[in-house]
């Protein structure tokens, strides 16, 4: 049974502002309705235009790779409980760079000592997002760990991340955003 949103997006017609902005949010050329969840941030037009370049820069102009910036963003949005984000991306990135089924699948159900991680980075990110969520810091031992495999900037990067995905999966919980029809379900 579908839910009823708490605050529901915002359906067209939009005004052309509004629809310029939305077409912003999407892929150039995309054939589907913006998403659900940008149309919910539409409903605060100031909070909305604000999002947005911190989210750009996260998914287009970082510095660390895709894959990477994948695995952290579906582990924290999948601590948080955010399945309308986890299943958006494991659609419309996860495989693009370089994710298995398995990985995707042990961003919501596994740990840092799952077997679908093969590489001691993919633990360490693991392991990092999940400190993160927990206690919005690294504890001496995993910062020592991460810090001899990411550079500083690399390691901010990371830590925005953690912190904007969190930020959206509060959003998305709190305002009840529905799943978008073509995401992938949450992995029982």
């Amino acid at each position: 049974m579908r839910s009823i949103p708490r605050i529901p997006p915002l359906e067209p017609p939009y005004e052309p502002e509004l629809a310029e902005t939305l077409a912003k949010w999407m892929p150039p050329g995309a054939e589907v309705e913006p998403l659900k969840l940008f149309r919910t941030l539409a409903v605060h037009p100031g909070l909305f235009s604000r999002m947005r370049p911190l989210g750009s820069a996260i998914l287009s102009k970082g510095i660390l790779p895709a894959r990477e910036r994948e695995i952290v963003l579906h582990r924290t949005c999948a601590r948080a409980g955010a399945a309308y984000e986890w299943g958006v991306h494991a659609v419309a990135f996860a495989p693009a760079v370089g994710l298995t089924d398995e990985q995707i699948v042990a961003t919501a159900n596994g740990d840092a000592d799952d077997p679908a991680w093969t590489g001691e980075r993919d633990r360490l990110l693991i392991a990092l997002a999940d400190e993160l969520y927990d206690t919005a810091t690294l504890s001496a031992d995993l910062y020592a760990r991460v810090e001899a495999e990411w550079t500083p900037a690399e390691l901010l990067e990371l830590t925005a991340i953690t912190g904007f995905y969190r930020l959206l999966a509060s959003v998305i919980n709190v305002a009840g955003v529905e799943p978008e029809p073509w995401a992938r379900p949450w992995p029982s």
